[in-house]
């Protein structure tokens, strides 16, 4: 570490060197290539063992960008994966958080909605910024680390892994002064891994859920819509239903949990079936049938199945028409909420339909929304206002006749 060259990691360019590929095949979704087009190998027995542990290909997928950004890095510093040492591991993760994240262009709509970096007028959410976020940053620091992890146990990377675990982590009891009443934390912490706050789920108000609503263009898109604010499935999985998966008469439709990877099945509202009759009739000899064919198509032709991507795009479209820059994630979010603050539904009624792992992350959504705790403050203001404003005369002294004090002070109407 005292002989590591000095970069000025203010002014560092990272090249754009390589990309992720997506393939197709069930078995390796993804690939990591150089310019030349050739795999990587390292990162291909990456992926291999993600999958083998059961992730999924939109994981694999999550992970090859934290990769691919780390590969990057060191074709600009010039040093190969497995000469990388803590010192590449260090200039990485200052750099991460100092460098300006590379955008596509996007629609003159979209980049209206988040050129200022004041928060959005609509939802009041804070501008995310050039860089890349805390969230972003943890992420690959995890992911690189055990990245060395796989290869030091097989024996093609360096015995020291460049990505640490915390010092104050690596001896003791685990949890050893926890408060039982906090939610649960992991114990491995790497020693690169910038804290990251804690977010409180941000989830629509009726009202500006209704107008999001009206924007829609669609009767596919009123039902995603619908399916996504009544179930409070994930974005994935609602894109992922095949048509055997739906059960009108039962109000019941079945989705591949992200993490899981259960086949569970959620209720949904009743108008979202009916969203989606009007959305069957129209598509009604436009797309192939059978049980195992999606549920969901796009709107141009040649219709293809949807993907996720493009139930984004869509979203952000109807979002640029209001001013607005929610989520899809949002609706799952705002799911949440209706569902809590409903007396006839538990804690753990909740946690089963949003496929929690841990309570503690269902009692997030207990928190109360902004515009819900500025509403309750400003009423107490007034409360005290109009209290201080009209100040309570002292009882008459005994012997008085309270009627005819009010009478002789013209206090009586």
């Amino acid at each position: 570490m005292d002989d590591a060259p000095e970069r000025d990691l203010a002014t560092f360019v990272v090249p754009r060197w390589g990309r992720l590929v997506e393939t197709g095949d069930r078995y390796e979704p993804y690939r990591l290539v150089d310019p030349d087009g050739v795999t990587v190998e390292a990162v291909a027995v990456y992926f291999q063992e993600l999958l083998a542990a059961g992730k999924a290909p939109s994981t694999v997928r999550s992970y090859g960008m934290d990769v691919l950004r780390w590969w990057r890095f060191l074709q600009a510093v010039g040093i190969s994966w497995e000469r990388a040492t803590r010192a590449e591991a260090r200039d990485f993760s200052c750099w991460i958080q100092l460098a300006v994240k590379p955008h596509r262009a996007k629609s003159s709509a979209r980049r209206s909605v988040r050129a200022a970096n004041a928060p959005n007028a609509v939802t009041g959410k804070p501008s995310t910024g050039p860089g890349y976020a805390p969230t972003t940053v943890a992420h690959s620091e995890t992911v690189l680390r055990r990245f060395y992890d796989i290869h030091r146990d097989a024996g093609s990377g360096p015995l020291l892994n460049p990505f640490p675990l915390d010092l104050s982590r690596r001896a003791g009891r685990a949890h050893a002064h926890r408060n039982p009443m906090d939610g649960w934390k992991p114990e491995r912490v790497g020693r690169y891994r910038p804290s990251v706050p804690r977010r409180i789920p941000r989830s629509i108000p009726d009202e500006l859920f209704n107008a999001l609503f009206a924007a829609l263009p669609s009767n596919r898109d009123r039902a995603l819509v619908a399916f996504w604010i009544s179930t409070g499935v994930r974005a994935s999985e609602l894109i992922g239903v095949r048509l055997r998966d739906v059960d009108p008469g039962q109000q019941l439709i079945s989705v591949v949990r992200k993490g899981t990877r259960a086949v569970q099945q959620v209720p949904a509202s009743a108008d979202a079936f009916v969203w989606l009759r009007l959305y069957q009739q129209e598509v009604h000899g436009l797309v192939p049938r059978g049980r195992t064919q999606p549920v969901w198509w796009t709107r141009r032709r040649p219709l293809r199945p949807l993907t996720c991507h493009g139930a984004h795009r869509m979203f952000e479209r109807v979002n640029a028409s209001i001013g607005a820059d929610w989520t899809l994630h949002d609706l799952r979010h705002s799911a949440a909420a209706r569902m809590v603050r409903d007396p006839k539904l538990t804690l753990a009624d909740v946690q089963w339909v949003l496929g929690h792992a841990h309570l503690s992350a269902t009692e997030l959504y207990l928190t109360p929304r902004k515009d819900e705790v500025v509403a309750g403050v400003l009423a107490h203001h007034a409360r005290q206002a109009r209290e201080h404003s009209q100040p309570v005369p002292p009882p008459p002294a005994p012997g008085y006749n309270p009627a005819s004090l009010d009478v002789l002070f013209g206090l009586s109407s």
